[in-house]
């Protein structure tokens, strides 16, 4: 007769029990959380919490214990090697179960069941970001030195100016006597004009014939 028994055997016997119950704790000392039914939540509870203090202990024998039950050299050799570790300083409570609520189709209560360092190892990290930033913050005024620069090229904008003002006012100076250039052009011009007439003349004078001495008469020159 079952009087006062609080097994929780999920219609299973006691052989698939017990490997459903040791895959899942494999599961969990791998991945750091899992998902299940609250009931199956509470029962692993107690295993994985035995498995963590069999890796605290760290001994050959303990080892052994573990391997028997698991029957998985990876999730066995995380156990000793990282999750022990983590859990230490802790005397106990290595798991936490959060409901999720009913599960849609048969209703069933669900619940993430985690192991509680893991997410404690993550709160550190995030406490060190704002230390970088004020590192960094320094950094920042360093743009700051380069004002002389700036004065630098104030002083050197006058220097500047007055070149550039040198420059127009040799520019302008040229400019006056294009005027007398325009003279002498103009100059040149007429007297090529004049230069044809000139010539014509001459040839017309050259062409004119010598103005004929009048004849002396017979008797002038017989005297």
């Amino acid at each position: 007769m079952r009087h006062n028994r609080d097994d929780k055997r999920f219609s299973r016997n006691s052989g698939h029990l017990r490997c459903m119950l040791a895959n899942m704790t494999s599961d969990l000392i791998t991945h750091g959380r899992i998902k299940t039914t609250t009931p199956k939540a509470k029962v692993l509870r107690r295993y994985a919490e035995r498995m963590i203090t069999l890796g605290k202990r760290g001994d050959v024998a303990a080892r052994r214990r573990a391997m028997a039950f698991m029957r998985s050299k990876p999730a066995v050799k995380k156990l000793f090697d990282e999750v022990a570790g983590r859990f230490a300083e802790r005397p106990g409570g290595y798991t936490r179960i959060m409901k999720l609520g009913p599960r849609p189709g048969d209703a069933a209560p669900m619940s993430i069941i985690e192991l509680v360092e893991s997410a404690v190892a993550k709160a550190p990290a995030k406490k060190a970001a704002p230390k970088k930033k004020a590192a960094k913050a320094p950094a920042k005024k360093a743009p700051a030195k380069k004002a002389p620069a700036k004065k630098a090229a104030g002083k050197a904008a006058p220097e500047k100016e007055e070149a550039a003002a040198k420059k127009a006012a040799a520019g302008k100076a040229p400019a006056k006597k294009a005027p007398a250039k325009k003279a002498t052009a103009g100059k040149a011009a007429a007297e090529k004009k004049a230069a044809p007439a000139k010539t014509a003349e001459k040839k017309a004078a050259a062409k004119k014939p010598a103005a004929k001495k009048p004849a002396a008469k017979k008797g002038e020159t017989e005297k």
